[in-house]
């Protein structure tokens, strides 16, 4: 016979399932695989059976029994979702078609397309997909405080206006997973990041009834398309997924509990206009490959985060990230990586007073979410990234309606996805090393740099450039060549990265 607390137990248990959240069947969950590799310097990389999740909101939720009856409207339907414990019972959150979302892997690799044929017009998708572990009920956490994040890019179609992201977010890796919400991560719930959203109808797959906006700490490794490229961390006041009201969701000085700006590298910006775009020294009309280093004082996963490191690797070179030579109009000379010297150098006062680097750090040491996605910006047209200071499109050469109605066929594709120990995930011997450049024509010990003439169609957002651009390495690769013959190249390359 059953004991009293059991019986509790299992009532417990019929109560919650009563009313949680339904999970749909007339459209199966059919994760997209993309395999991932995790690396170590002494045992070299291992593949991890990873797969991919869309959001919640990409997905049909609906009322119980009724496909077309919405569940995640704004305002919610009152009928429907008076309470989140009845709407948790109202609503089925169902399975989705990647393809017809815009989504294709193949391999390593990872497609996304921002419209999809319908048979009769192009339809918007813009995907966000989250990085899945192995069992596919939770995410996967990287936790990469001393490691580096290793891809492949190809995203040459991506003209102004468009955004093809890599980041992380602190997300639970879970998903929020609750009584309420039983799908989790599985069903891609739980998104949160530094901009605290509060116009979503959930938060954390249950009824948002009171405009609770959705934060965490968020590491934007890459935004960009072929014109300009940023890296961004952003800070929050709390670890993990938390929630705002008010004025802790917006922009205040004081009160706003994530730092929504962030303390952003963008070559073009900070004074290097011919160093990202098609035929400069990172070639983005041809697929390249970004590192990105996350740093420590003691070079400990423990120790705080003192650098963001941003390298490439393209037809056999391994290119730093360019000088800054312009901070607000002030002529300066600075590493082209992300530092608290930096970050004050900028001004970026959120992201400081919200804990800065240390806290970023920490954050990546609990565990991040991996996120990938495609997007353009009916408010903005993205100028922020690639037009005025930040980069060669003028202001309206990124409205959506130009893009769809001109190149409505475009895709970002990633792939070869490695993280782990900072050297672990390329081969540092086989590559020669352009070290970062200025944008007076030189590189930090006098080697010339690359220059094109480049283009931008303002119609249509593309680019094109004047010739092919021919990058000198830098001087010390004459003793490089010495270093060679000798077998001593990789050492002294690790100890250089050290310096």
């Amino acid at each position: 016979m059953p004991s009293r607390t059991a019986l509790g137990l299992l009532s417990t248990f019929f109560v919650a399932a009563c009313l949680a959240q339904q999970i749909g069947t007339e459209i199966p969950e059919v994760h997209p695989k993309l395999p991932t590799q995790l690396c170590t310097t002494a045992g070299g990389c291992v593949e991890r059976q990873t797969a991919l999740v869309t959001d919640a909101l990409s997905r049909n939720l609906h009322a119980k029994g009724d496909l077309s009856v919405s569940c995640n409207t704004t305002p919610l339907n009152a009928t429907l979702c008076p309470n989140a414990e009845i709407c948790a019972q109202n609503c089925v959150l169902e399975g989705v078609d990647y393809t017809g979302l815009g989504v294709l892997t193949e391999g390593t690799a990872l497609t996304l397309r921002m419209y999809v044929f319908n048979g009769t017009a192009y339809e918007k998708t813009s995907p966000r997909l989250y990085l899945l572990a192995e069992d596919e009920e939770n995410y996967e956490l990287l936790k990469l405080s001393n490691q580096e994040l290793t891809y492949d890019v190809d995203l040459s179609q991506l003209g102004c206006g468009m955004n093809g992201a890599l980041y992380l977010s602190e997300m639970d890796a879970s998903g929020s997973r609750s009584a309420l919400n039983p799908a989790g991560a599985a069903y891609g719930t739980g998104y949160c990041d530094a901009q605290c959203f509060n116009t979503s109808s959930f938060f954390n797959g249950v009824a948002n009834l009171n405009g609770t906006g959705a934060c965490c700490n968020e590491m934007d490794i890459w935004e960009a398309n072929s014109l300009a490229t940023a890296v961004t961390p952003h800070t929050c006041s709390k670890a993990g997924s938390f929630g705002c009201a008010g004025a802790e969701c917006g922009r205040d000085a004081t009160v706003g509990v994530c730092d929504k700006s962030g303390c952003g590298n963008n070559p073009f910006a900070l004074g290097a206009r011919n160093f990202y775009g098609p035929g400069m020294t990172v070639d983005t009309s041809k697929p390249f490959t970004v590192v990105t280093q996350f740093r420590t004082t003691d070079n400990t996963a423990n120790g705080p985060l003192s650098e963001i490191r941003r390298l490439y690797i393209q037809n056999g070179k391994l290119i730093e990230n360019a000088m800054v030579t312009n901070l607000s109009g002030q002529s300066v000379q600075m590493p082209g990586t992300v530092t608290q010297d930096f970050c004050t150098a900028r001004n970026a006062s959120s992201y400081l007073r919200l804990g800065g680097m240390p806290e970023m750090g920490q954050s990546l040491s609990r565990g991040m979410v991996l996120i990938f996605s495609l997007w353009n910006s009916d408010s903005d047209f993205m100028n922020w990234l690639d037009s005025g200071d930040a980069g060669p499109c003028n202001a309206t050469a990124g409205d959506p309606a130009g893009i769809l109605a001109t190149r409505p066929e475009l895709s970002v594709t990633f792939s070869n996805i490695k993280y782990g120990d900072i050297g672990s995930t390329f081969n540092m011997a086989s590559l020669s090393v352009v070290q970062g450049q200025s944008e007076v024509g030189q590189g930090v010990n006098g080697a010339s740099t690359g220059n094109a003439n480049i283009t931008v169609n303002q119609s249509d957002g593309t680019a094109s450039t004047d010739g092919t651009v021919t990058t000198a390495e830098a001087s010390f690769n004459t003793f490089r060549g010495t270093l060679l013959m000798s077998g001593l190249l990789t050492w002294f390359i690790f100890l250089r990265a050290f310096h």
